[in-house]
């Protein structure tokens, strides 16, 4: 329930922004979750909501414009992963929890999302589906939500059991498909009414049902469909049938609708064909021919209005974000709010309708991330809250951009963190790829980077090819390179800065989560004579048992499974696979290995790590392992954050140690 004892921890996270403090963050105070999180304005902009805390203590507060506090939620020990606004008087507070899944949906665990419909008129808190026997309690999809004579409703996709026999427990799946090689458990559209929590099925679903496109009145302006096992995709108006707008096919999976288009009477699609480039198509629901941009090389995402559900701009790529609304006088509220914040990372959070207030969250440069509420016809920004409050101006490391030439001539582009107040000369070197690995890291503050900057190494972030953000060419460049050409891109960043002196080439770890884990893997294995230590984070190492987890939850003819045979280059049961499998190479590791893994991760199992181990062991290697007990693969707790850094950092001192601090360095 709210309760107005919260103004204590809201006040704390408001003065956070510029605390006094003498001493150096320990590492803690970079591991912590954010202080401040999931900021988002009312549609009139007189309110906002955000989840704060302090360590275990976290809730969603709820504050008017002008700071005062409306009340709050205890989300303490959640994981909570978005909250928006229905009208002024509702949140719906979308939250996650790792569970062991059986039945006919036999995955063994999975990370399953629940929607909490939040009354602040009446405080009351309902959890959609919560209590239905021919209903799955998780959602599988929120479409958003709509006010129809005066009610406000959400739509939810759910999935729908029917009862067979006498008992409960006797239940089934009213929609299942199996085409001899998996079976699809189908998602159907659910219209829940916010005040009483009342459903109405809206639409049925099937094997081929992706997602619904919902108007602001509550109508259903389009649905799509996708096929599994030949990758062909369909648009067409309505809840179901319908006239079909537009298809075309994406075996990779490459495919969704975003919402509506520019001017409400059309919808808006994103798809990649195979072995083309990414395109965003507004397709006019009367039919007729879309208009199509490529989006590959220089906009790196639709930009939707959260209230009308409306394309309304573009979100430009590059090492800073970069926005561009089409309606002139929006815009130039815009780029006035981005000029005004000079030398940081500005990113667009949230807005009103007419973008007279917005959320802005500033980072990069001396800024470890502080969210602004900005007031255009009042010409303010005021800062209200910091991601991380104990890491001062003075504790954060400069970041810069890297620019290199992979081996084969490809150029390649990365982030450097630099430690505070060091010059940038022969300094001890993390190496940290990114994860996915279709993402790219780029200027702004990250918790892991900055933690290792502080005790005294720069911290390269390589944009291999396989990144995103640069354009179809790059990405697919990734096709068939793991543990190949990927893995080269990164060491010949290294050798870049060796070359121009920034780092002592001699004194490096490589450090990764997921493929960054991967990455670390195979630089002491399947390379060899580079790096002194490594640490994975949740990494593949057996990729032959990684694809065997692959098929057992998409199915051999799924998309997924498609996607991973792309980056590998091979498909189950090639020896391609052994070739790049650290687990394979264990006898080769010529430098000590730390193994991190969460129990609770649903995409990277631990039986990886298990299989990292047991080779290591066999073959006499060194190797140390830390499990987590609550760890999920995105670290979202944070004990499982605070454990990874802290191991991380301290195994890395232990065989590749900085050189002592200035400030602990003798005078002479």
């Amino acid at each position: 329930m709210f309760r107005q004892i919260g103004l204590l921890v809201a006040a704390a996270a408001l003065l956070a922004v510029t605390p006094a403090r003498a001493a150096a963050p320990a590492l803690d105070d970079y591991g912590k979750l954010p202080a401040m999180e999931l900021v988002t304005l009312s549609p009139s902009g007189d309110r906002y909501a955000f989840v704060a805390g302090d360590g275990a203590a976290r809730q969603i507060s709820i504050m008017t414009a002008d700071n005062q506090l409306i009340g709050f939620l205890n989300v303490a020990g959640v994981k909570t992963r978005s909250i928006e606004w229905a009208g002024e008087d509702y949140l719906v507070v979308t939250v996650s929890n790792t569970a062991s899944v059986g039945g006919e949906r036999s995955v063994g665990k999975a990370e399953l999302r629940s929607a909490i419909i939040v009354n602040l008129l009446s405080h009351k808190q309902t959890r959609v589906f919560a209590g239905r026997l021919d209903l799955e309690p998780p959602i599988f999809g929120d479409f958003g939500t709509a006010q129809i004579n005066g009610r406000w409703y959400g739509f939810f996709g759910g999935e729908t059991r029917e009862l067979r026999g006498l008992s409960s427990r006797d239940w089934h799946y009213a929609n299942t498909y199996s085409d001899g090689d998996v079976t699809y458990i189908c998602t159907d559209l659910y219209r829940v009414d916010l005040e009483t929590g009342a459903l109405e099925l809206v639409a049925k679903g099937d094997a081929n049902y992706e997602d619904w496109v919902v108007e602001p009145n509550g109508e259903i302006a389009a649905h799509s469909l996708y096929n599994e096992k030949s990758g062909a995709w369909r648009v067409l108006t309505g809840a179901s049938h319908g006239h079909e707008l537009a298809s075309g096919r994406s075996k990779l999976g490459d495919f969704e609708m975003l919402g509506l288009g520019r001017n409400g009477d059309s919808v808006l699609v994103r798809s990649i064909p195979d072995g083309g480039s990414t395109q965003v198509t507004d397709l006019p629901l009367s039919g007729g021919a879309g208009v199509t941009i490529e989006d590959g090389e220089s906009i790196e995402s639709p930009l939707l209005d959260r209230i009308s559900g409306r394309w309304v701009g573009v979100t430009k790529d590059g090492d800073q974000p970069g926005y561009a609304l089409f309606a002139p006088a929006l815009d130039a509220k815009l780029q006035a709010t981005i000029k005004a914040l000079p030398g940081y990372s500005v990113h667009l959070i949230s807005w009103n309708a007419d973008f007279s207030r917005m959320v802005v969250f500033t980072d990069a440069g001396d800024d470890s991330g502080t969210y602004w509420m900005i007031d255009v016809p009042k010409r303010k920004a005021l800062p209200i809250g910091a991601a991380y409050p104990t890491v001062t101006q003075a504790d954060v490391g400069p970041v810069r951009v890297v620019d290199w030439q992979a081996a084969d001539g490809l150029a390649l582009h990365g982030v450097l963190t630099l430690p505070p107040g060091r010059p940038a000369k022969a300094l001890p070197l993390v190496v940290m790829p990114h994860g996915g690995p279709e993402a790219r890291d780029r200027l702004g503050f990250d918790y892991w980077a900055q933690a290792f900057a502080s005790q005294g190494y720069a911290v390269f972030q390589p944009n291999f090819r396989g990144s995103d953000g640069y354009g179809a060419a790059l990405r697919n460049a990734g096709f068939g390179q793991w543990g190949r050409k990927m893995q080269t891109d990164i060491s010949d960043g290294v050798a870049e800065l060796a070359r121009q002196g920034v780092v002592d080439p001699k004194r490096a770890c490589i450090v990764g989560s997921s493929y960054g884990g991967y990455a670390a893997l195979a630089g002491v294995t399947i390379q060899n004579g580079l790096y002194r230590c490594a640490v994975s984070a949740a990494g593949p190492a057996d990729m032959p048992l990684m694809m065997r987890y692959v098929v057992d939850r998409a199915g051999m003819n799924s998309a997924s499974v498609r996607y991973w045979n792309a980056y590998l280059g091979a498909a189950q049961g090639s020896p391609i696979l052994d070739a790049i499998s650290p687990a394979r190479a264990a006898g080769r590791a010529d430098a000590p290995i730390l193994l991190i893994h969460g129990k609770d991760d649903t995409v990277v199992p631990i039986d990886q790590s298990d299989a990292m181990q047991r080779a290591l062991n066999a073959a006499g290697k060194p190797v140390e392992r830390i499990t987590l007990a609550d760890g999920d693969h995105w670290l979202s707790t944070e004990d499982a954050r605070i454990a990874t850094i802290k191991a991380s950092v301290a195994f890395v001192e232990k065989f590749d140690p900085p050189d002592p601090s200035p400030a602990a360095s003798p005078v002479h």
